[in-house]
């Protein structure tokens, strides 16, 4: 985790330089249409695809989500972020809940939060035993593996954000009412625990960091720069390639010249703007 520690400072001396949003919104512009021929080898192929998204409170895992979201179709590419557990759901097998969300064939599903919430918030909060978490640890690698045997590309990314940049996201959350949803209690709380999340971590990329199922670590400080980044990667992990289409001819409309408005009264939206 030193490499992580040491790529902090140069993260947020460009987060506060800043990408530019025009140049931001060009490279996005770019990888979108990667992502587009992707969802289309995808729906081609019937490949399945999991992209596992963790991290801290505030490290922007909906962003990155919406940020890959945005121009793909939501019949190819969907989010599961699962709320806490119902009782019954609590009585199940651990990971039970999150298999009903696994993509069937031409499906990518991003999970905002995962299974990993056994190693996060459910260890550092005790929402989950000692023993629970140690078996958690134990068995996911082989149960990963099953799952990647199976057919399906499993992608793990752990983004990474400053103690100071935190504060700062949350405190933006607390004073800008268009955030203020993205803050719980829970979040306030798990707040004063940064170094236990550290911890807890550090043992979860110790037990599951894998050959066949690795994590990898963004760099969130600078949110634009790690979306960018993100994207960039995750298209090199997948073997697409471009699927070709016929060339779309707009065929001629059939017009009789005829007032064909219904004779009613509409109700109408007001021109405020």
């Amino acid at each position: 985790m030193n490499q992580i520690a040491k790529k902090k400072g140069k993260s947020e001396e460009s987060n506060a330089s800043g990408l530019k949003r025009k140049e931001y919104e060009k490279k996005l512009r770019e990888l979108h249409v990667e992502l587009v021929k992707l969802q289309e080898w995808v729906k081609a192929t019937g490949a399945k695809i999991i992209i596992v998204f963790e991290g801290r409170d505030t490290a922007g895992k909906g962003g990155g989500i919406k940020a890959i979201t945005e121009r793909t179709s939501p019949r190819v590419f969907r989010t599961a972020a699962l709320p806490a557990p119902t009782e019954r759901e609590k009585s199940q097998m651990y990971i039970q809940r999150y298999i009903g969300h696994f993509p069937a064939a031409g499906e990518v599903v991003l999970f905002d939060r995962s299974w990993y919430n056994r190693a996060g918030v459910e260890r550092v909060m005790g929402f989950a035993t000692p023993e629970q978490v140690e078996d958690f640890l134990k068995y996911v690698p082989p149960v990963e593996q099953a799952i990647t045997r199976s057919g399906i590309i499993v992608l793990k990314y752990w983004l990474e954000v400053s103690a100071e940049n935190q504060t700062r996201r949350i405190e933006q959350r607390i004073d800008e009412y268009v955030k203020i949803w993205k803050l719980s209690p829970m979040d306030l709380e798990s707040y004063t625990r940064f170094d236990d999340y550290t911890k807890a971590r550090d043992a979860m990329f110790q037990a599951t960091d894998t050959e066949e199922n690795p994590w990898y670590v963004v760099d969130a400080n600078d949110q634009r720069r790690a979306r960018l980044d993100c994207i960039a990667h995750l298209l090199t992990l997948v073997p697409y390639v471009e699927v070709p289409h016929e060339r779309i001819k707009l065929p001629e409309r059939k017009v009789d010249g005829q007032n064909l408005d219904p004779n009613y009264h509409y109700h109408t939206v007001p021109q405020t703007y």
